[in-house]
């Protein structure tokens, strides 16, 4: 039964998220899922079904893939219901969804899947792939590829962080170079140290090309 639930959510997502453009698209969820469920192997700890089903559904709600701000949430309230989810594990992947995102800041999370799920969202957001992604999403977004003139941003509120003017290189210090230091498992943070290395290099070439220092 479980089984097929979550072969009837990866359809759900895919269908969902196929041809999104901003690189939240089903490739990203799948390297979430992929992710989550390698840390709590590694960690031996968390409830593996309750992790790879929030981890296949942590962008449905998502209000920047949502015309409404509920939109999203009634869209997973009906899957739910859909797949008959019983309620205590409907309650558990709504809590984990509702805490994990960077914009809803530092918020205490609820439980070690929610930690997993974070991690493995996290993850896929620096390195090699964090960089393609975060040039995807500011080309979707409108954003300047940099401006030199714009201020790093600090200590933002999440209508600051999602609308204020920014560029696609200032989202690298704004919040990408920071998440090594706010995952929350040992599995995790190794696997954050060379992606995260991978950016600065990144950054430092991308620094000299840009000032043309041959």
């Amino acid at each position: 039964m479980k089984r097929t639930m979550i072969e009837l959510t990866e359809k759900y997502v895919y269908d969902q998220l196929n041809s999104d453009a901003s690189g939240h698209d089903w490739f990203h969820i799948d390297r979430v899922r992929k992710l989550a469920l390698h840390i709590a192997k590694e960690e031996r700890k968390g409830n593996e079904f309750i992790i790879e089903l929030a981890a296949l559904l942590h962008d449905i709600p998502d209000d920047k893939l949502n015309q409404e701000a509920d939109g999203g949430w009634k869209k997973l309230d009906g899957w739910f219901d859909e797949i008959k989810l019983d309620i205590d594990s409907m309650d558990a992947i709504k809590q984990i969804i509702n805490t994990i995102s960077y914009s809803a800041g530092q918020l205490k999370l609820p439980s070690i899947e929610a930690e997993i799920v974070q991690d493995a969202d996290r993850l896929d957001a620096i390195g090699a792939i964090g960089i393609a992604r975060t040039f995807a999403f500011g080309g979707k977004k409108g954003q300047l590829m940099y401006d030199p003139s714009l201020p790093i941003r600090e200590n933002m509120t999440k209508k600051e962080y999602r609308h204020g003017k920014s560029s696609s290189i200032h989202h690298f210090h704004e919040k990408l170079l920071r998440l090594q230091d706010m995952l929350n498992t040992c599995t995790a943070k190794k696997i954050a140290s060379e992606r995260h290395e991978y950016m600065v290099g990144f950054l430092e070439e991308f620094n000299k090309e840009w000032d043309v220092r041959l």
